[in-house]
């Protein structure tokens, strides 16, 4: 595998976990866990989402725990009394402990390492990085680092792993802590589509979590003409929001309808007189068709009414009213047809007073600037 030699720009890890933690005292197993109480990058959706198409598509060694579990969503769990024929079943990936050629020389070299390819959901910009040793306590990695590739098409380990391949580094070499969040703030302009996480010598990750803004590909947003123009997979992304008590608003823009009441958005109870909202940047500047708001799963606490603005900021544009304040039903797919197909890159949604909503489709085709800003960004030329 062959690796660039220059680094993308990083900054160093958020904060620094030294060592191991404590062994397992009982309890609740979270109660020693260590993790930076807020991250920059936090907001922004986990490019390798199995939601997305993420997957880790190989990793030289998984002899405890499989490669699978990296990208699981939610926290890992920890059961102390669970085993199986080959020893602690561990809720990550883990790899065997590395030994030396021989008993002049048990231990490993300085360079040894286990890996695995990580292929993103959705390529994009990677803003900021998580490894995630939870539970993993005298068993974690000594350092880790991380490294990027962009290909098109869906490229196989073995082409991954051809000479020629460009591999830019994200993360160099870093020493990482057990039972805990290892953060990266990433600056690096360009997109990406795989990455490869390295574990120095050897040891177990529970998550990897990949932060990042969605940089979809313009020439199959062009051939498929009329898309989502708000949906994650899409390029659309969450830029704010009123409220996150229950569940994150990125949850509106996830493909497919909702499972459950968590799978979408969900604000606390409000008693004031204000509203909820949550602005979307859509994928470029589009022409906007018809708009669907999905209260799905969303029974007793599905948003009342609904309201949707729209602006169109390549042109210097104001907040415009799409759909006037609209009853909304509980578990319901409410669509609505836009006549006068206006155009915008950003969209607001006002909910009243407050609740949830499930999903949000923006039915849309890109214009000829919003393919040309679009194409700037798949070329690293701008945000």
């Amino acid at each position: 595998m062959t690796t660039s030699g220059t680094a993308g720009g990083i900054s160093a890890a958020l904060t620094s976990f030294a060592g191991p933690a404590r062994p397992y005292q009982g309890g609740d197993p979270y109660a020693d866990y260590r993790a930076a109480a807020e991250l920059p990058f936090g907001h922004l959706p986990d490019l390798a989402d199995r939601r997305l198409g993420g997957a880790v598509t190989a990793a030289n060694d998984e002899f405890f725990a499989e490669r699978e579990n990296l990208l699981v969503p939610g926290p890992a769990c920890f059961d102390p009394e669970r085993f199986g024929h080959k020893g602690k079943v561990m809720d990550g990936w883990e790899t065997r402990r590395r030994r030396g050629p021989s008993a002049a020389h048990p231990y490993p070299a300085d360079d040894d390492h286990d890996w695995a390819l990580v292929r993103l959901g959705v390529p994009g910009v990677v803003r900021g990085l998580v490894v995630d040793t939870a539970h993993f306590r005298g068993n974690h990695p000594q350092a880790v680092s991380v490294e990027a590739a962009a290909l098109p098409g869906t490229p196989s380990p073995e082409e991954l792993s051809a000479d020629g391949v460009r591999w830019t580094v994200l993360v160099p070499r870093t020493p990482v802590g057990g039972h805990a969040a290892n953060a990266f703030a990433v600056d690096h302009p360009h997109h990406c589509t795989h990455l490869r996480l390295k574990q120095y010598p050897d040891g177990g990750i529970a998550r990897f979590r990949v932060h990042g803004e969605p940089v979809p590909d313009p020439a199959w947003l062009t051939a498929l003409g009329t898309v989502d123009v708000a949906a994650l997979e899409n390029g659309g992304l969450v830029e704010d929001a009123s409220d996150r008590f229950y569940s994150s608003p990125l949850g509106t823009v996830l493909p497919g309808r909702s499972r459950r009441m968590d799978d979408g958005w969900e604000t606390r109870r409000r008693r004031d007189r204000g509203h909820d909202w949550v602005r979307y940047r859509l994928a470029g500047q589009s022409l906007l068709r018809a708009v669907e708001i999905d209260t799905g799963c969303l029974k007793g606490n599905a948003a009342g009414w609904a309201a949707l603005s729209a602006r169109d900021a390549a042109a210097g544009g104001e907040w415009t009213e799409l759909l006037p304040l609209t009853r909304l039903r509980p578990d319901s797919v409410h669509r609505f047809p836009l006549p006068a197909h206006p155009v915008a890159t950003h969209l607001r949604l006002d909910i009243h007073p407050d609740g949830g909503i499930a999903r949000l489709r923006v039915h849309g085709t890109l214009t000829e600037e919003g393919v040309r800003a679009l194409e700037k960004r798949w070329d690293g030329g701008g945000a």
